[in-house]
């Protein structure tokens, strides 16, 4: 049985989007659901968030096979295969794939094995590359029998994240309320449908190739990439930036997301805070992060020794329940029973 890939996805950064991931998954651990994350940014912030300096600069050091996504996959330029994955128990039902800046290097090699997935013979190698993301989460999640893959990529629409997509089942859009993340919300629905109907040309084409005979027990992903809905930043106050620019932004969020994502002609009234494709409104909990950070644990762990007292540890029981609460609706947006 293949498990569920979950990316978070925004061809614009700076909208939260690792810490969002970080929180989710320690989340759904503490629910009893065994996560696999995989860090599929070379940038490797979310892998900087689990792990700190000197454990990340030690297994980077050593390459050790298996040991990164890159060191999984990096066989496959040469003459090797995927290797299998070395995966980091964070913690009870929480387990990382580190990201490695090694990775970028990979692009050259996904780029040219696209054009060469479309010919008459010789696909199993190209396929198996295009498909290598995929190939390496699922056996990740094979070997803790893993519930959830959870996935950070960076914010480009690049031949990494092509190849990460098409391994996705869901996408969920992390936005800021500001032009750039609507520009990218603009640019990411088109690009999506795209990038599913050319894997969907390339799963075609392999169907009816004489060599897929000869790999019997090599399966493909599917590149659902289904949209279940985005999630925005809350409003920050700033004296450089009003309420009414905040607004004007977040309001015309909903039938961007129906327009550019949906592919709908849309011209709907429906605010942000009560469109059904708003997964949540995230808050900043400002106060809490740098202290989180300091203990290296989510915002929803701190305690009164941690220095999470007062009101901090009202705001620590507020994110408590939001999480909880968008843990339930992501779940239930992809079927997974908590």
């Amino acid at each position: 049985m293949k498990q569920p890939v979950l990316t978070f996805f925004n061809n614009k950064g700076g909208v939260g989007k690792t810490s969002l991931i970080y929180h989710l998954a320690w989340m759904y651990a503490a629910l009893r659901k065994r996560v696999v994350i995989v860090d599929l940014d070379p940038q490797a912030n979310l892998t900087a968030v689990f792990l700190d300096e000197d454990r990340i600069e030690e297994i980077w050091d050593k390459q050790k096979t298996g040991s990164t996504i890159f060191q999984c996959v990096r066989p496959l330029t040469g003459v090797g295969d995927i290797a299998e994955p070395v995966l980091r128990n964070v913690a009870t039902d929480l387990y990382l794939l580190p990201g490695d800046v090694s990775l970028s290097g990979y692009e050259d090699a996904l780029s040219a094995e696209w054009p060469n997935s479309m010919g008459d013979n010789n696909l199993y190698r190209p396929m198996r590359i295009l498909s290598s993301f995929w190939q390496v989460m699922q056996m990740a999640a094979a070997k803790v029998q893993a519930d959830i893959i959870l996935v950070d990529i960076g914010p480009n629409l690049g031949a990494i994240n092509r190849s990460v997509l098409v391994a996705t089942d869901y996408v969920v859009i992390p936005l800021g309320a500001d032009l750039f993340s609507l520009q990218g919300l603009k640019n990411l629905g088109p690009t999506l449908r795209s990038w599913q109907s050319l894997w969907k040309k390339r799963l075609d084409n392999w169907e009816t190739c004489p060599e897929k005979s000869s790999y019997p027990d090599f399966y493909l992903p599917q590149g659902k990439m289904q949209t279940i809905g985005y999630l925005c930043q809350q409003h920050s106050v700033r004296l450089d930036r009003p309420v009414k620019a905040y607004d004007k932004w977040v309001n015309r969020i909903p039938n961007v997301y129906r327009e550019a994502v949906l592919n709908e002609a849309s011209n709907t009234t429906v605010k942000q805070k009560d469109d059904p494709y708003c997964l949540a409104t995230i808050k900043h909990y400002r106060s809490l992060i740098p202290m989180a950070q300091e203990h290296r644990k989510p915002i929803f762990n701190l305690t009164s020794a941690d220095g999470a007292i007062g009101s901090h540890a009202n705001a620590v029981q507020d994110a408590k329940k939001d999480f909880k609460n968008l843990a339930s609706i992501i779940a239930g947006k992809i079927g997974l029973q908590l």
